[in-house]
């Protein structure tokens, strides 16, 4: 069926299941964020509602919107910008790396820590997608872990694991 066709008759139903998946989730979003409790606290007088509220609303308000464009026959440009050849095969030695330093990492976190786990997430990461500068990949693989582990305990307050650096760091 041509993009013509589909536009006269009214747009293509796959845009309307996606339009009312979206109205959906917001609708979920609203029922969730309508369960959140008063919060009374001198350091936040708004409380956590406002924000999932504004969201839900939103996310009603662009499938509603969505709906009207497919409705009068709007279809998206297929992978017009897109910079990848679709031709190509996927490369599964490079994913298959890509997992395998998440799954390291997921199992390293723990025994390990934050610092090391991510160390090696990072260089993995960069070995698998091209980097043959190991010791430059690992280097900065640290820095990036140390900065994340020191961010998240500083700026967040969110504690990551440790592990064998416990008392270190």
């Amino acid at each position: 069926m041509s993009e013509t066709t589909l536009a006269s008759r009214g747009g293509d139903r796959a845009q309307y299941a996606v339009c009312a998946g979206l109205a959906l989730l917001g609708v979920l979003v609203l029922v969730d964020a309508s369960r959140l409790g008063a919060v009374a606290s001198s350091n936040d007088p708004i409380g956590p509602k406002p924000v999932p509220i504004v969201l839900g609303v939103l996310l009603i308000i662009v499938s509603v919107f969505y709906a009207i464009d497919v409705s009068r026959g709007g279809v998206g440009e297929a992978e017009a910008g897109e910079d990848i050849d679709l031709s190509t095969r996927i490369d599964v030695r490079t994913v298959a790396l890509l997992i395998g330093a998440f799954v390291l990492n997921a199992l390293l976190i723990e025994p390990l820590g934050w610092v090391i786990s991510g160390s090696i997430l990072f260089w993995g990461a960069a070995f698998a997608l091209g980097n043959r500068h190991h010791i430059r990949g690992l280097v900065i693989g640290v820095a990036l872990a140390l900065i994340t582990f020191y961010a998240f305990a500083i700026g967040l307050g969110v504690n990551l694991p440790a592990g064998i650096l416990q008392g270190i760091l």
